[in-house]
């Protein structure tokens, strides 16, 4: 079903929902990428009910934008935000990461609706972003759509997010959006502990990327923010730094490394449940 413009207020419900599916996906597989998930969840709302056009539910059109999640193992927040979106049933969610389940722990864009590219090997992304938006260049058909990545701070310490960097502002790729979930987490401690990516604005502006900054929690700005990106992305690539908070939303998550990959056992998934709110 296309999907009508909602307004911030609205927005800020669905993302407190997907961090509430997030959880509940999380607790019920007793595994998966919890943190990063809920980091992602204003921005994954924002795209999926108000950014991108021409996603439609029901028949996947060939000008719709896509979507790239690179960072491809916070998929709970990314199959909560589908569900919610309509692309398969809530219930669904509860089959995560099991034997045959169409949501295993990495998206796999020939069992998953609404997944537009398999990822999970980290800097991939941005590559396959390009290689979309060259496509579109050269086919009518796929009409005027954006490619809008999703990668983590972590993972641009990834090279080949760098080569891809390059080639993209050197062609001045068009209708591209990468966006980076800044949250200053990564699998076993702080990004500024493993590698500093500052000056993270200066290095993509020197790649040849507009940048844009933003809270990456604040919806009015996310929306404002990646609304401007799609737009602007009409004469070459954009970045979107989203400063994020790694599990945002349950104060014992955030910012801490150990809900990088981990799910809430019982007594913690109540806490967290009541934290969120209804």
């Amino acid at each position: 079903m296309p999907c009508s413009v909602l307004s911030v207020s609205e927005l800020e419900a669905r993302a407190k929902a997907v961090r509430r599916l997030v959880l509940k996906t999380t607790h019920h597989a007793r595994m998966g990428h919890t943190g990063g998930s809920l980091s992602e969840a204003d921005i994954l709302t924002a795209l999926f009910f108000r950014v991108m056009k021409n996603r439609d539910t029901e028949a996947e059109r060939v000008d719709r934008d896509r979507f790239i999640l690179s960072k491809g193992h916070s998929t709970p927040g990314y199959y909560s935000t589908l569900a919610l979106r309509g692309y398969f049933p809530l219930e669904t969610l509860d089959t995560f990461d099991a034997l045959g389940s169409i949501l295993q722990g990495h998206p796999d864009m020939h069992k998953t609706p609404g997944v537009d590219m398999s990822s999970g090997s980290l800097g991939q992304g941005l590559s396959v972003g390009i290689g979309i938006q060259l496509a579109a260049a050269r086919t009518p058909a796929m009409g005027d759509c954006h490619t809008f990545v999703l990668m983590g701070d972590g993972e641009i310490q990834e090279g080949q997010v760098w080569e891809a960097a390059l080639y993209a502002g050197a062609r001045k790729v068009r209708g591209l959006v990468g966006i980076v979930d800044y949250n200053g987490v990564q699998l076993a401690s702080n990004t500024i502990e493993a590698v500093n990516l500052e000056p993270i604005a200066d290095k993509w502006r020197a790649f040849g990327f507009t940048v844009l900054d933003t809270d990456g929690h604040d919806m009015g700005s996310l929306v404002e923010t990646l609304e401007k990106a799609r737009e602007l992305s009409a004469g070459g690539p954009v970045v979107v730094i989203a400063r994020t908070v790694k599990g945002k939303g349950v104060s014992f998550m955030e910012g801490k490394h150990e809900w990088h990959g981990k799910a809430p056992n019982d007594k913690e998934f109540a806490l967290a449940m009541e934290e969120i709110g209804a």
